[in-house]
């Protein structure tokens, strides 16, 4: 019986200093996530991803982007 109380009282503390814990660092994630040079940083890279979607959408032509096959191919994209 006093193992299974350690046990309860030993899950509980570990339960709320757990949950502590966590609160602390979803508030320090918040805090970054919210600074100015974060959001700035995060705006710069979002351009360059555009920039290089892009890039890479012209070079292809669309052929995988829009599914189209050249030569005679057939559906599966095995020739005969």
């Amino acid at each position: 019986m006093k193992f299974l109380l350690g046990i309860a009282v030993g899950y509980v503390l570990g339960s709320r200093a757990g949950r502590e814990r966590y609160e602390d660092i979803v508030a320090v994630a918040r805090r970054v996530a919210g600074s100015q040079t974060v959001q700035a940083t995060a705006g710069v890279l979002q351009a360059q991803a555009a920039g290089a979607a892009e890039r890479a959408k012209s070079r292809l032509g669309g052929r995988v982007l829009t599914g189209q096959r050249s030569g005679s191919a057939s559906a599966n994209g095995h020739r005969y």
